[in-house]
C-alpha cells in the first residue's frame, strides 16, 4: 500500500478526495473507514448508530452522518447535504437466519433484500451525479461469495448478495465510457464481532460454530486492506471482481477445520 499512500500524500489538501462508507459503525465498514483515512481520503461515515460513527469520525478526522440506507428519502437528503463524493463503498448489509427455504422467514428475507440490495440502489443512484462530476469516481460494492455460490441454509442471504453481484455487473456495463469505475469485492469467511451474532439473533454458541476449528478466518482489516488497495489503483485500472477467502476455505462448502 506504500505507493498508494505516497500518491495520496502528494495531493494538495485543497483537493482532498472524499470517500463515503456505508455501514461504517462496525466490522468491515469501520475498518474500511480507517484504511481509507490512512490513504488520505476524507471519509464520510454513514450508518444508523450515531454514537459509534461519531467516535470513529473523531478518531480518523472524518465526518459522521446518521443514515439508514433503506430509507430512500433520507438517502436523497444525504446526497443533497454532501459536497462531493469520489469513492462510494456500499458496505451496509448483513444476513439473518439460516433456515432452509421451506421454512424461510419472509420478514427476514425482506429485510436482507432491503439492506443488501435496495440500500445499494438508493445510495449509488443518489451519489452517481457527484461521482461522475468529479471526473474520476469509484463505486465499490461489498458483496459475498454467497452471491456466487449457494449453500444450504443460506437461501435468503445468497439471493440478496446475488442481486448485489448483478447490480455491480449491470452498472459497469451502463457506465462504460463514463469516468466512474465499478468494483466488486466478494469476501468469504470473515470473522467480525457482529455478523454471525446478528444472523443467529444473539445466539453466541450458534455464531461461534460458524468459525469452529478454523484457525484463521479473515478479519475486517483483511477486507478493508483489499478495498483500500482496489480503490487506490490508477484510474484506468478497474478491479471488476475480487474474491477474498481465508486459506482454510476452498469453497462455500469446503472449509478445513481442525
Amino acid at each position: 500500500m506504500t505507493g498508494a499512500a505516497t500518491d495520496a500524500q502528494r495531493r494538495p489538501a485543497a483537493v482532498q478526495r472524499t470517500a463515503v462508507v456505508t455501514g461504517a459503525s462496525s466490522g468491515i465498514g469501520a475498518a474500511t473507514a480507517r484504511s481509507l483515512a490512512g490513504e488520505g481520503y476524507h471519509v464520510v461515515l454513514a450508518a444508523r448508530r450515531t454514537d459509534r460513527i461519531e467516535e470513529l469520525a473523531d478518531e480518523i478526522g472524518g465526518t459522521a452522518y446518521t443514515l439508514d440506507v433503506t430509507d430512500e428519502a433520507a438517502v436523497a437528503e444525504f446526497a443533497g447535504w454532501l459536497d462531493r463524493a469520489d469513492v462510494l463503498v456500499n458496505n451496509a448489509g448483513g444476513a439473518l437466519g439460516s433456515e432452509p427455504v421451506a421454512d424461510g422467514d419472509s420478514d427476514e428475507w425482506r429485510r436482507m433484500y432491503e439492506v443488501n440490495v435496495l440500500g445499494v440502489l438508493h445510495v449509488t443512484r443518489a451519489l452517481l451525479p457527484k461521482l461522475t462530476a468529479g471526473g474520476d469516481g469509484t463505486v465499490l460494492i461489498v458483496s459475498s461469495t454467497a452471491g456466487l455460490a449457494t449453500y444450504e441454509g443460506g437461501g435468503g442471504y445468497a439471493a440478496a448478495k446475488s442481486a448485489a453481484h448483478a447490480i455491480a455487473g449491470t452498472l459497469r456495463l451502463e457506465l462504460c465510457g463514463a469516468p466512474v469505475r465499478v468494483i466488486e469485492i466478494a469476501p468469504g469467511m470473515v470473522r467480525t464481532a457482529e455478523f454471525a451474532l446478528n444472523r443467529f439473533h444473539g445466539d453466541h454458541a450458534a455464531a461461534s460454530r460458524v468459525y469452529a476449528g478454523v484457525a484463521e478466518p479473515l478479519t475486517a482489516d483483511d477486507i478493508a486492506d483489499t478495498i483500500a488497495w482496489s480503490v487506490t489503483r490508477p484510474s484506468h485500472v478497474n478491479i471488476d471482481l475480487l474474491v477474498v477467502r481465508p486459506r482454510a476455505q476452498a469453497a462455500q462448502h469446503k472449509v478445513h477445520r481442525t
